[in-house]
């Protein structure tokens, strides 16, 4: 199962959530500090140390003003 983080789509996935927040122009400090977590928390999540659930998700992509829906 610890395979799957590093799979090509978690990747893929990964890769867009950073691009969203970086359209949004948010950093990384500010995205933490939005959500009241520490920076390694954004950092963890985009250098794929941490996975991200639906809830998280739905959180991260509310701070990037972006709709679950339209993520996807």
């Amino acid at each position: 199962m610890g395979e799957s983080i590093y799979s090509k789509e978690y990747e893929a996935f990964i890769a867009k959530l950073k691009k969203v927040r970086l359209e949004a122009g948010i950093t990384q400090v500010q995205a933490a500090q939005k959500l009241k977590k520490p920076q390694s928390y954004v950092s963890k999540i985009e250098r794929r140390e941490r996975r991200v659930d639906v809830v998280e998700l739905k959180q991260i992509l509310k701070v990037y003003k972006t709709d679950l829906k339209d993520f996807f």
